[in-house]
């Protein structure tokens, strides 16, 4: 099969054949619709998130059965479905509660198992976290759903419990943050959007953004605690780093709920936060990363309500020679929306 390959970190990936995947015992093998280009691959592909070369990144994905395993009971060949990038067991006692996402043997492709920038991927424990994908959807939207969307919508639900008529505040406003914004304006919160890049900011007003806020510009927190008048409910942390999460933090008001989306690396591994406004403000902090698989069916659900539009997310569809120069790109401020690989062939 043809995939890209990571050799070098911050290196360009290699395009060439590779050997198809095995098709695991309890799994199945997808042929790739689409993959999705997200900051958490750059994480890999620049060495703050290092893996085994020579790699094939990729966690965003799509596609239809194209092989299945004899312990496979839910899937068949030709069935279009779509993964969450952290692959569960199923079986442990976390897994058990419904928590697949702190599973203590999972699989991830694009990190400890190989991607989806590939015409194949393996994709195991498959009954226990494939989802059918809508009739009609496209695999492009999909493929930027696998890791952005479906992690902005467990932030915004499991974790922080986001309400209708709440402040949400989104630190950030990359994939993630803007599917933060889009399902939280569907869930009947006012949002917020803070980042450096006027342009994108332009674009999160585009897609129903209530106020925005240059941090470039002047103190993003104090902005948004007089434009809210007192402090978002809730604020999200998209970008993974100290400067923004102590922004998240100070954007709150008193008993607010932040969740870090982002994911600190690198530098950013340890950070120095203002522990005494969470102490003073009663500020909730969590943690999040991906999603269930058996949450897909209640996220489709909105989708099939008409009242969220995914498709502004995808700005770039390019081809699998194109994903070295947008890995390369995060190393900067990014365009608006993100790239997914819907050509495996150029």
């Amino acid at each position: 099969m043809r995939a890209a390959r990571l050799t070098g970190f911050r290196a360009p990936l290699e395009i060439g054949a590779v050997a198809d995947p095995a098709c695991p015992r309890d799994g199945v093998v997808l042929r790739v619709l689409a993959c999705g280009i997200c900051r958490s691959d750059w994480h890999a592909w620049s060495g703050a998130d290092p893996v085994d070369l020579p790699h094939v990144p990729g966690h965003e994905y799509c596609g239809v059965v194209e092989a299945v395993g004899p312990l496979v009971t839910g899937w068949r060949v030709g069935d279009r479905v779509i993964a969450p990038f952290i692959l569960a067991c199923g079986a442990c006692p976390d897994c058990r509660a419904g928590h697949q996402t702190i599973c203590r043997t999972q699989v991830l492709p694009g990190f400890n198992a190989p991607g989806a920038f590939a015409e194949f991927v393996a994709v195991p424990h498959a009954d226990a976290n494939l989802a059918r994908l809508p009739e009609g959807m496209d695999p492009a939207v999909a493929a930027a759903m696998g890791c952005r969307v479906t992690t902005a919508w467990h932030a915004l639900t499991d974790r922080a419990a986001l309400a209708p008529g709440e402040w949400l505040v989104v630190h950030g406003a990359g994939g993630v943050g803007l599917s933060a914004l889009i399902l939280g304006r569907a869930m009947g919160a006012r949002v917020a959007m803070v980042d450096v890049v006027a342009e994108k900011l332009a674009y999160a007003t585009a897609l129903g953004a209530d106020a925005v806020v240059n941090a470039a510009e002047g103190d993003a927190a104090e902005a948004v605690r007089a434009l809210t008048g007192g402090g978002a409910d809730v604020a999200i942390e998209a970008l993974g780093i100290e400067t923004t999460t102590v922004a998240a933090l100070r954007s709150l008001r008193k008993r607010g709920r932040m969740v870090q989306i982002g994911m600190p690396a690198g530098a950013h591994t340890t950070m120095r936060l203002p522990m005494d406004l969470v102490y003073s403000g009663q500020l909730a902090l969590y943690g999040t990363r991906g999603m269930p698989g058996w949450r897909y069916p209640g996220l489709f659900s909105l989708l099939a309500t008409g009242r969220v539009d995914l498709a502004p997310l995808v700005a770039r569809r390019v081809a699998l020679s194109a994903a070295s120069a947008e890995l390369a790109a995060f190393d900067g401020p990014t365009p608006p929306g993100v790239a997914v690989i819907t050509d495996l062939t150029a």
